[in-house]
């Protein structure tokens, strides 16, 4: 189950997730426990795998709203960091942040473990 306490763990920002939340507890963790599921991270990595930035850079930007609202930080940074490359149409190699959002992801779901 997460709680407030492995959100604190897993480095995001829990005092200001809670705030724009009205510090409703029950409803910050209910609204993390869904960003774990938002289509939009298959959606970023299926996006720049075919090297359709445009559509990647959609996905990023939606995800960056969420998981900023939700200050879950250490993925939050990753995905603005992806972002602004997409919005600008890097072409680079978006493997290694790819890897990283996906990590970061995965850690967060094994707090509702």
């Amino acid at each position: 189950m997460i709680t407030v306490e492995k959100l604190n763990e897993f480095g995001a920002d829990t005092v200001a997730g809670l705030g724009r939340c009205m510090n409703n507890e029950n409803l910050y963790l209910r609204l993390v426990g869904l960003v774990i599921n938002q289509p939009e991270f298959d959606s970023l990595k299926q996006s720049v795998d075919a090297g359709d930035l445009e559509r990647g850079f959609e996905a990023a930007h939606a995800l960056k709203g969420v998981l900023g609202n939700l200050a879950l930080t250490p993925i939050y940074d990753k995905v603005c960091e992806i972002t602004e490359l997409l919005r600008n149409s890097t072409q680079t190699d978006y493997s290694t942040l790819l890897q990283q959002i996906t990590e970061l992801r995965a850690k967060l779901a094994a707090l509702s473990e």
